[in-house]
């Protein structure tokens, strides 16, 4: 896992992901995503809802949210709910029953910078900008999935098949290659 603090990690992310969003035109809000079941304005309300249902596990009640036509104000509110939850005094030391069975604070710090990461490449990919997100964080969470999945099937599983990808490509590429997201189509594009 990281070798610096987890919650500033996750703070950094989150305003990684905020500026993709700033980026975001008001036409591209239908576009299609990698997700192919989310358009944009769905995948930002599903990164929301993600963040609220772990501030709620993490601080041990319901967190609800404000009412928003704006998925972008809605992301910024979920993501400080998030932070909250987690620099309360202890957060971090507790473990907690979460989706994915019982899980120390860090690695549910961990589970959000890799689901941010990955979403926030599927959101750049959907509205054509750079997926410019922490590349030091991309390769830690890749080196975290990579040991937690490695080559088991996954079919019963949230992501999909790795997917190729160039060795040297940046890490947020192989990290969405890695959880089934098809990065080589315009790799060109990008370079």
């Amino acid at each position: 896992m990281t070798q610096g603090n987890p919650v500033q990690d996750l703070e950094r992310t989150l305003d990684s992901v905020e500026r993709l969003i700033g980026g975001v035109r008001p036409e591209q809000w239908s576009n299609p995503t990698p997700c192919t079941d989310w358009d944009v304005r769905q995948l930002v309300s599903h990164m929301a809802s993600g963040n609220l249902r772990f501030a709620a596990i993490v601080s041990g009640g319901p967190v609800t949210p404000e009412a928003s036509d704006d998925p972008a104000k809605a992301l910024r509110a979920a993501g400080a709910a998030l932070l909250d939850s987690f620099t309360q005094p202890g957060a971090l030391e507790r473990s907690y029953q979460s989706p994915f069975g019982e899980l120390p604070g860090p690695a549910l710090v961990h589970l959000r910078i890799g689901e941010m990461l990955t979403h926030g490449w599927d959101l750049a990919r959907a509205t054509g900008q750079m997926p410019d997100l922490p590349e030091d964080l991309a390769e830690q969470e890749l080196a975290a999935f990579r040991a937690q999945l490695g080559n088991a099937p996954r079919e019963s599983s949230p992501v999909g098949q790795p997917q190729p990808v160039a060795d040297d490509a940046p890490a947020i590429d192989r990290l969405a290659a890695f959880l089934g997201r098809s990065v080589m189509a315009d790799a060109g594009a990008r370079a």
